[in-house]
């Protein structure tokens, strides 16, 4: 059996949230003004402060992009990560090497997120991970778009429990040994998924997650800094020019 190390993304992996850091660019891309990108974001702050569940604010999410051109989502989600790249400051760095270090010994990476395939695509080509897991918008057979909703499978949106039980799945079907693998993740929903393995690393200050790492004898890594400012996008896009 192989070993296996899984990673949660975003304050993990990254500095900052895809999601948003994402939804602002794809905004500015196709000329929509900055209040659209305030006022979503506002939305999803007061739904958390409310004690909306992160699945259900996942859901939301996914909601505002009912109607757009997959191919052109991935065209723009690679042209964001290119971005932050060149920005600097897109990784935590003690856990990146933490990720190359697993890589080096032969085990299997694994992106564990609530983020979807075009942003975390680019990112696993990038850090060589070999499996993603995540939430999975549905798109329209015929026009291949968005329908604003995720696929009709178990493990949907990929959030709190729903990654334990797709990580144990994974194990299963690759011959990976949970108890000799890893799991790294930030916020008391990762939970569920650093109990599943046999050595856990609480990543920043979360208080539940300190609570239960000193309980369990969980790793520690420092938080993720904050993120450099986001990048302009390279093109903006008119709605005659939306066609990717």
């Amino acid at each position: 059996m192989t070993r296996a190390a899984f990673f949660d993304v975003d304050h993990t992996l990254t500095t900052s949230v895809g999601l948003f850091r994402f939804l602002s660019y794809w905004y500015a891309a196709t000329g929509r003004p900055p209040h659209e990108y305030v006022r979503a974001r506002q939305r999803f702050k007061a739904m958390t402060a409310t004690g909306i569940r992160r699945e259900e604010t996942n859901r939301a999410y996914f909601g505002l992009y009912a109607g757009a051109d997959r191919a052109l989502i991935d065209r723009l989600a690679q042209d964001w990560f290119t971005a932050e790249l060149t920005a600097g400051g897109h990784f935590n760095e003690p856990v990146l090497a933490a990720l190359h270090d697993h890589r080096a010994a032969g085990d299997v990476i694994v992106l564990v997120s609530g983020s979807f395939p075009a942003l975390l695509e680019p990112l696993a080509d990038q850090v060589g991970a070999h499996h993603i897991l995540c939430s999975e918008p549905e798109t329209d057979p015929v026009t291949d778009t968005y329908t604003g909703r995720l696929v009709n499978r178990p493990h949907q949106p990929m959030i709190g429990r729903a990654k334990a039980d797709a990580v144990r799945l994974l194990a299963a079907a690759h011959r990976i040994d949970l108890g000799a693998s890893t799991a790294y993740g930030d916020h008391v929903s990762d939970a569920p998924m650093l109990e599943t393995t046999g050595r856990a690393v609480r990543v920043g200050c979360d208080p539940t997650l300190r609570e239960l790492g000193a309980r369990s004898g969980w790793g520690y890594l420092p938080g993720a800094p904050d993120p450099h400012p986001l990048p302009a996008p390279a093109v903006r896009l008119t709605p005659e020019r939306l066609v990717p």
